[in-house]
């Protein structure tokens, strides 16, 4: 296919911050399926021709070379909805974008773009019901996965007990800090921690050469999700006068972070405090062990105890940690049964292939083109 790939190519939109996730994930497997691509960085073209003179471009850029697919991934408003709509409905090519956090974003975000879009992807099983609720019907429930052409497994000794790649927001801090109260050595790397950011290779490294990989589930919000449930703990208990004041609630949350999840719902909170992450791929995916906070439905693709492990409490992930790194058979039991579960279900082209076929094209992989044209 001859795909007009509109994402930001670094992080954030910071080059200096090194290539995006979209780049290492989507657009990477993407060539590597042997797609024609035509890379539209809309953020970098943002920068250099503003917001209105970059829409025009795309539509002349979508116009003049006429696709078979325009695949978008939305960060914030750099996009002109009509510009987009000028697009979509094959004329010049159907339009698809990948909604990243509809956990969290989806009223004042998703619900105003999706109209723009022939077709969308969700990640998140409790947004189904909101598109049907708006009247969105071409919505496509995919999921993270592991880009196999990147991620992999390396023939590395183990250097590190436990490792955590990834920002420190939310509770990341306090569970960091519970295990190294308890002696155990955990390493973190990631923006926000004093280590810094690894680039994509390092990253893979680190998979491969730790014992235990950590991953935290919940959202990439830190203010917000910490305000939230803060304030919501704290009235909870106040409600009920298991507590009376709240700061004796932040004090219990900061102890044991995940204590009240089996109390979200009555408490009126949101649920995207937990989602898959796409860690929950990776990791598997170059063999290593993961050990898992929970998220929504992430049993539907991986069977805990058997293909990872995962913690509720505080108490539960220093156990865990503790009898994993004693118990090195049933972890690498564990850690091999995660990889092929991954490899045989759980890749982008995969993904991708589901996608493709939902969309009424051939979902045929086979390398035919690995051309990249790069739109100026």
């Amino acid at each position: 296919m001859r795909i007009l790939y509109v994402a930001l190519k670094f992080d954030y939109n910071r080059a200096e911050q090194g290539l995006s996730f979209e780049h290492y994930n989507f657009f990477d497997t993407l060539q590597n399926l042997g797609h024609e691509i035509l890379y539209f960085d809309f953020g970098t073209l943002y920068l250099r021709l503003g917001r209105e003179r970059m829409n025009r471009r795309l539509v002349e850029v979508a116009h003049s070379e006429k696709p078979d697919l325009m695949f978008t991934v939305l960060m914030a408003d750099e996009l002109d909805p009509a510009a987009i709509r000028s697009i979509s409905g094959g004329h010049p090519c159907p339009t698809l974008n990948w909604f990243c956090d509809d956990h969290y974003r989806f009223e004042s975000f998703t619900r105003r773009w999706a109209p723009a879009f022939d077709y969308v992807v969700t990640t998140t099983n409790s947004a189904l019901a909101k598109y049907q609720a708006m009247g969105y019907r071409n919505v496509i429930k995919s999921q993270w996965a592991c880009n196999h052409f990147l991620y992999r497994k390396v023939n590395l000794p183990l250097k590190y007990d436990v490792t955590f790649v990834g920002q420190p927001h939310g509770n990341r801090r306090e569970l960091v800090r519970a295990l190294k109260m308890a002696n155990i050595d955990v390493k973190t790397w990631g923006t926000g921690w004093d280590t810094g950011r690894l680039s994509q290779d390092k990253m893979i490294k680190i998979f491969n050469s730790s014992c235990i990989n950590l991953n935290f589930s919940n959202a990439a919000s830190p203010e917000r999700s910490a305000t939230l449930l803060r304030n919501n703990v704290a009235k909870f208990f106040r409600r009920t006068g298991l507590m009376p004041i709240a700061k004796g609630a932040r004090r219990l949350v900061s102890l044991n972070p995940f204590i009240t999840r089996q109390s979200v719902t009555r408490m009126g909170m949101v649920r995207y405090l937990e989602q898959i992450k796409g860690r929950n791929f990776e990791v598997p995916g170059c063999g290593g062990f993961l050990l898992t906070a929970p998220a929504e439905d992430l049993d539907s693709y991986y069977v805990p105890g058997r293909e990872l492990a995962s913690f509720d409490t505080v108490g539960e992930l220093i156990d865990k940690v503790r009898y994993f790194l004693a118990n090195e058979a049933e972890r690498v039991t564990i850690a091999e049964a995660g990889y092929q579960r991954t490899i045989r279900e759980h890749t982008y082209a995969h993904r991708f292939a589901d996608i493709l076929k939902q969309m009424g094209f051939d979902s045929d992989n086979s390398a035919v083109s690995e051309q990249v044209d790069l739109i100026t």
